[in-house]
């Protein structure tokens, strides 16, 4: 089954070619780099859960699982539907940008743009002020894909709103056991699972009440 938007790909392609060369470069590193700005923050989100609440802690260890989840059912549908790439099937289209990925590589629907929707989602999901920044490095990287040459349009919006959607249900089915885990890793006498889980949300200083000399005055 192949899936074609050739008009609106060879638009992007030739803005693409007419576009500063420092712009062409920045999008080629960009559509990668873009994957290790999200792996940072799950790093980030993580670390900072540590300090925080079990739930807290519990959605941020399954983000990138999520993600991972995402991935895998991108990379099962890209066999199913086998499309060509772009770079290769689009006639009268603009030289890509980046090297078009060899027959067997499918473009439907796009890894990148799957795993940029996912991320998005659960970092959101671990801290609702971070919706500022992935969700606009989510879109960006999708559309660099298209920009690069290597996707059409619609493989990237299929593969945000299939990142988004199986990452949000993979969430919600493991929150319970991950809660479980998280208790019991908390509680835990192995110093390294305490460790990797961190010791929850620190404990409210007590008030101490005045001396009864104090409430003389």
């Amino acid at each position: 089954m192949d899936f074609v938007d050739s008009g609106l790909y060879r638009d992007i392609t030739d803005y693409a070619q007419d576009s500063p060369t420092w712009v062409q470069h920045a999008a080629e590193i960009g559509t990668e780099a873009g994957l290790l700005v999200f792996v940072a923050l799950f790093v980030a989100g993580w670390w900072r859960a540590r300090h925080a609440s079990t739930r807290a802690f519990a959605i941020a260890a399954l983000a990138p699982l999520a993600t991972a989840v995402a991935y895998v059912c991108s990379e099962l549908l890209k066999s199913v539907v086998a499309a060509g790439r772009p770079c290769r099937a689009a006639a009268g289209a603009a030289t890509s940008l980046a090297e078009c990925p060899p027959h067997g590589d499918w473009s439907f629907p796009s890894n990148h743009a799957t795993i940029a929707g996912a991320s998005a989602l659960t970092l959101v999901l671990v801290r609702r002020a971070l919706v500022l920044l992935t969700v606009p490095l989510a879109l960006l990287m999708a559309f660099s894909r298209v920009f690069v040459g290597v996707h059409y349009p619609h493989d990237v919006a299929a593969g945000l709103l299939l990142g988004t959607a199986v990452a949000f249900t993979a969430v919600r089915l493991a929150l319970r056991p991950a809660l479980r885990l998280t208790g019991t890793m908390r509680a835990s006498s192995v110093p390294a699972a305490r460790w990797l889980t961190g010791p929850g949300p620190r404990p409210l200083a007590r008030a101490v009440p005045p001396s009864p000399a104090h409430r003389r005055r």
